[in-house]
Parts: structure tokens; sequence; C-alpha cells
């Protein structure tokens, strides 16, 4: 248990959670049924688990077959209400995450964001002719009835070894994961035994409906930045200073460490709003290193960061994709899922 003495409290949390599910098992809240396929993205705890990654390779394999819709809440943006990514937007509009899926794949798939879920879903799925609507982290938000559920689990931190908020991280019971279709073990080392799959498959217990994945990050193999591309093995040239507002960043240092121990990281809380106090604090950092020297960040604090001028020719950024175990018989359940409904 990870912080113990506040077990007390979390007896109450889990009372309303699993009040509240319940009222949504027995039919008593309303949850809406779309025609159109949605396929719903999220997880039980709180912090990073692989979502966004998940979500992008998603929306890349769907849109090969199908109009396709991402819809987030557009978490830590400045406005509210409904709104579709475009080329005049920026993440202050729509938030961190629409925007990296936005400069990442432009037009491919539509991208929109709507705190109000239903609202949200039922126009997107409307204006824009969809053919399958991908849902961003919207596991606890029962009032969509999403056709086909992926709840995510960090490998390092998995589900069935936590605990409910507040003594733990988990957002309810670690029952809400009969709900999901797909259980996907995320961010697995490289060297994955089949007997640490076993074991893991073994505490998770699917169901007969359930199925269980692996899956890891891939690194691309340069970073970038407004107008240049340098290769990762070139970074140990370089004195880094690494920026993350990002929920885990634990794999990106095990990674960079891989290309430089001349590493100075600054950590933000996930989806920080960067302030011209935090860029002082940040040129100040970066002025210190030596002759050579770059500042790296994620794709996601990109969008945020780039939107400074003093940092936009010096600042990288990485990008990740999901690499799937078994990537062939988990694309063609998506695929029978869609065509079925």
């Amino acid at each position: 248990m990870k912080r113990w003495y506040l077990y007390p409290f979390s007896l109450g949390y889990h009372f309303v959670t699993g009040f509240r599910n319940t009222m949504y098992d027995l039919g008593i809240f309303k949850s809406t049924k779309f025609r159109t396929p949605i396929i719903n993205v999220g997880n039980l705890s709180v912090g990073g688990s692989g979502k966004s990654p998940m979500v992008m390779y998603l929306a890349q394999f769907l849109s090969k077959h199908y109009r396709t819709g991402v819809l987030s809440r557009g978490y830590g943006r400045l406005t509210k209400g409904y709104d579709v990514t475009n080329y005049d937007s920026n993440y202050k509009m729509v938030g961190d995450e629409a925007m990296q899926l936005f400069e990442r794949f432009k037009n491919r798939f539509v991208i929109a964001v709507s705190e109000e879920r239903v609202p949200g879903a039922k126009k997107v799925i409307s204006d824009m002719d969809l053919g399958v609507l991908i849902l961003d982290d919207a596991f606890q938000h029962r009032a969509i009835k999403a056709g086909f559920n992926i709840l995510m689990t960090d490998f390092n931190d998995p589900y069935f070894k936590d605990h409910i908020l507040p003594a733990g991280d988990l957002r309810e019971s670690r029952a809400g994961a009969k709900r999901a279709d797909i259980i996907m073990v995320s961010k697995c080392p490289d060297e994955l035994t089949e007997e640490t799959k076993r074991y893991y498959i073994s505490r998770i217990k699917p169901t007969g409906h359930q199925k269980v994945f692996f899956s890891s990050i891939d690194y691309d193999e340069n970073v970038y930045a407004k107008d240049k591309i340098l290769p990762d093995n070139n970074l140990n040239y370089y004195d880094i200073l690494l920026i993350t507002g990002i929920a885990n960043p634990k794999p990106l240092l095990e990674h960079l460490s891989k290309f430089s121990q001349r590493v100075k990281h600054m950590k933000f809380r996930d989806h920080h709003n960067f302030s011209e106090d935090d860029i002082k604090k940040i040129v100040a950092e970066y002025k210190k290193l030596g002759e050579y020297k770059i500042i790296l960040t994620t794709e996601k604090d990109y969008v945020r960061l780039k939107t400074f001028d003093y940092l936009k020719d010096i600042l990288y950024y990485w990008p990740i994709n999901v690499i799937i175990d078994k990537k062939e018989e988990f694309n063609q359940i998506i695929l029978d899922y869609v065509n079925k409904n």
C-alpha cells in the first residue's frame, strides 16, 4: 500500500465510486449508446499508463480503413465547449494531447475536444460523418456506453498491485477492470519473458470475453527541432537540459541514459501550463550548461514550449510510438469489432 495512513478515506471513496458504478450497471443512471462504433481507451489509475500512444496507434491504424475521429476532454486548455482541432488551433484552445495528435497527423483523422462527452460525441459523429470514434481517457465516464473498452495498465505499476485513492492511485476499485474487452499491459521492458507474461495474466485473471496484450514504448531514432533533425546517437556530444511535464518521465530518463550521462532534468507536473517565470528558470539552467547543449522534451510538452520565442531554435522533442506484442491479433480484434458494428 502506497499511503496506508489514508486507507480510511479510501473506504469512503470506494463506497462512492462503487455506488456510482452500480447505478450504471442497473441502468438507473443513463448511459447513451451510439450506432457508430466507439472504442474507449482508459485506465483505472491516475497518471500516465500509456493512453496517448495507444490512442495514436488506434487512430493511425483505423484511419486506413474508416473515417476516424478522436474525442478527448481537452484537459489543460483555457477554453470550454466543443471544438475541432485545425491549423489555427493551439494547445490553449484544445489541450496539449489533441494538439500533439494534430501536429503529427494533421488531417488524417478528426481530432475533437469536449468536456461534455455525450453531446461532443453526437456532434463529431454527425458533423464529420465518422465510421468509428475513439474516446481518450473515458473509462470512468460511463455516461457514454462504448462498444469496446481498452484498459491500459503500466507494467511497472499494475492496477492489481494498487489501491483506491487516496491510499493508492486507483480512480475506482480493481473490479472495474471487468468492463474491459482488452487489458493492455503497457511500457513493458524490451526483454519480456513468457514466464513474466503468464504471471501478469494470472494476476489479471481475465474473464472469458477478455484478452490480455503487452506493449512497449518505441523511441524514434531521431530527435526533432523546428528545422533540424538530430540522430539519437549524436546526443552524447551535448549537454542536455531535459524538460518534462508528463505524469511519469522515468521511461524517458532511462532511455536517454543510454545515449548521454550529461543530463539535467527539470520536472513539472503533468499538463503543466508553462509560465514566463518557468521559461526564465529553464533559460537560466540552459545557460549553465557547456558549449554544446540542447533542450530536449517530449512530443506532448513540445506543443506548449515551442510557443515561447526564445526556445524555438534550441528545443528538440523525442517522438514515441507503441509496439504491441501479437500486433496482428490485436489489430484483427479491433477490425472485427468495427466491422460487426
